[in-house]
């Protein structure tokens, strides 16, 4: 039976969009939705997990859970999905002292 999947995506290669767009609508930039068999879905998103390369992505899609849906990740975001007594939660991963310093410490003096 086919289900309804959404898919968001942020910097991935042009080749990941079109073979996303081959099977999906995207109403907005990065974001494609679709119904389509479990075969098709698992299949897109191994591709799109397997070449975000520095980009991110997301799918929900339904399955038989207490949710009624799952939520997959792939490559490098602040959020992460953590399974809390069955339940899917998203954590919100902060910035470390060390990456706020860095980011927000003036450069170096120049030398005269």
């Amino acid at each position: 039976m086919a289900g309804m999947v959404v898919i968001s995506t942020t910097a991935v290669p042009p080749h990941v969009r079109g073979a996303l767009t081959r099977w999906m609508v995207e109403p907005q930039a990065g974001l494609y939705v679709g119904t389509m068999a479990a075969r098709v879905r698992d299949r897109l998103w191994e591709l799109v997990s397997e070449s975000v390369e520095e980009g991110s992505a997301v799918c929900a899609h339904p399955t038989d859970n207490e949710q009624r849906f799952i939520v997959k990740t792939a490559g490098e975001s602040r959020r992460e999905v953590v399974d809390f007594d069955g339940l899917q939660l998203i954590r919100f991963i902060g910035v470390t002292d060390e990456e706020d310093d860095a980011s927000t410490a003036s450069p170096p003096p120049e030398e005269i």
